[in-house]
């Protein structure tokens, strides 16, 4: 049974783009990224099992008289459970550098192991992740993931509470961290189904900014809480506990505020269909320089700090690594959005170039001056690093859809509007998958650096390069050829 509630939607309602996608719909329904659409749009339909029918983001009356609600209260759950994915994906990245003071003594590369094996992981299941929303639903995948979070954070708490559990053991429990990466990929391709074009850089961006605060709060919460709960020494066991309940709750918000959308489709073919177009892989390039810079310098950093500045290590509560480390997450976290809202009005290609361009910068100074020892220094030019890499999410991942709706192989071929859609839906999944491969590359470069040369120094040098690079094919691609083109910026 339909029921017309396009003025009177509450929670439990969702929405479809199917009827646009049907043969005989008129020209005039389909719309362009950033356009609006007055005409009639069915009625939103609203089934069963929280399934919605008949979305359209880009129809202006339904976006306004119930759209932008609903879509609302889906990005608000779907920003909590992210934002616990990226807890649980980081806290290996803090426990780590207190497993000697619990008694555990790995090597310096056996850190690094531990510090990178869930990014790794995540980065891996952000392939599948990417499949979830069209199979089960963007609600009910978000139940899934969320529940699948209890997993890593009691292993964790099991495994820590023993310092004579092996190596290995430890190695399979960070690892399933993963999960909590791969999260990023399904909520990600479920949000950019519920807004319209000329609002999907500001969704998406916070979105993933909420998710990437989880690294910022996890570096800063599991510190104090591991700390304050110690008898005689640091109670590592509650870095995993701690998140249980919260976990449980975004659970059930999932469930009893998310919908799905019928209309949120994709398959394999439609993967493969966006494997074999060339901007996938150049914007993936670009991401792991983006994205991949911010959760691999988010996993290193309170190793950094540490081994950078050994004397703070005893100053006040713990040590400075775990106190003062989720600032870079946190500046990083908080510019994104913003990176994706200066794409929309400045376009994302020239926000890229300039998040590439003062990363670079950035980096040479960070190395410059390290001879000076000065570790406020350090930790500022850290800062503006992690914001530019912020900017640089926000601007890179704005990007994806425009491209795919205006200059892919599908979209010269003359595919429809919801056709479009789809190959960028599965664009964002596999290009964060592919861009989170920084997060094990960063770590595992730097260890390589310094079990070469015993110094950090050679692998920045590597970094500073990999930006420049990454500057010159942007600019290459998106600004000097849509000039020639007379296409226009993305």
């Amino acid at each position: 049974m339909t029921v017309d509630r396009t003025a009177d939607a509450g929670p439990g309602n969702s929405l479809d783009l199917d009827e646009a996608a049907r043969p005989g719909t008129p020209a005039s329904a389909s719309a362009q990224p950033g356009s609006t659409r007055t005409t009639d749009a069915p009625a939103l339909e609203f089934r069963p099992g929280r399934w919605i029918a008949n979305w359209d983001a880009e129809n202006k009356d339904q976006w306004e008289s119930a759209g932008r609600t609903i879509a609302r209260r889906n990005l608000n759950w779907s920003i909590f459970a992210e934002f616990l994915g990226f807890v649980v994906w980081q806290l290996w990245s803090i426990v780590v550098v207190q497993l000697p003071a619990a008694g555990f003594n790995f090597s310096t590369s056996e850190i690094f192991w531990l510090i990178s094996m869930p990014s790794l992981v995540g980065a891996t299941l952000r392939i599948p992740y990417t499949f979830m929303v069209p199979r089960f639903g963007g609600r009910n995948w978000t139940i899934v993931s969320a529940l699948l979070l209890l997993i890593p954070s009691i292993g964790l708490a099991l495994c820590v509470s023993n310092p004579e559990t092996p190596f290995g053991v430890m190695l399979l429990v960070a690892a399933l961290a993963g999960f909590g990466g791969g999260n990023f990929a399904s909520s990600m391709a479920n949000i950019t189904f519920f807004y319209p074009a000329r609002e999907k850089g500001w969704a998406l961006g916070l979105n993933a900014a909420g998710g990437n605060m989880g690294a910022a709060v996890a570096q800063l919460a599991v510190p104090i809480v591991i700390t304050l709960l110690a008898v005689g020494t640091v109670n590592l066991p509650m870095a995993g506990w701690m998140w249980v309940p919260f976990i449980l709750v975004a659970a059930f918000g999932a469930w009893k505020f998310m919908d799905n959308l019928t209309s949120a489709k994709g398959d394999i073919a439609g993967s493969v269909a966006a494997l074999k177009e060339p901007h996938l892989w150049i914007m993936a390039l670009l991401y792991i320089g983006t994205f991949g810079s911010f959760i691999g310098f988010a996993g290193v950093f309170p190793k950094l700090i540490k081994d950078y500045f050994p004397a703070f290590s005893s100053i006040g509560v713990g040590t400075v690594a775990l106190s003062l480390a989720f600032l870079g997450p946190l500046v990083g976290s908080l510019a994104r959005p913003y990176g994706g809202r200066m794409a929309d009005r400045m376009g994302g290609a020239r926000m890229t170039v300039a998040a590439f361009a003062s990363m670079a910068i950035i980096t040479l100074t960070m190395i410059w001056t390290l001879p000076l020892k000065n570790f406020w220094l350090f930790l500022v030019l850290f800062l503006m690093l992690f914001t530019a890499s912020g900017f640089g999410n926000g601007a890179t991942y704005r990007m994806i859809p425009i491209i795919f709706a205006t200059s892919s192989r599908a979209a010269k071929t003359g595919a429809s509007t919801v056709q479009t859609q789809r190959l960028a839906s599965s664009a964002l999944g596999l290009i964060s998958a592919i861009g989170a491969y920084g997060g094990f590359v960063i770590p595992q470069v730097l260890n390589a650096s310094n079990t070469a040369s015993g110094s950090y120094t050679p692998a920045f040098y590597g970094f500073v390069g990999a930006y420049v690079l990454m500057l010159v094919v942007c600019w290459a691609f998106y600004i000097r050829n849509a000039n020639r083109n007379a296409m226009g910026h993305v």
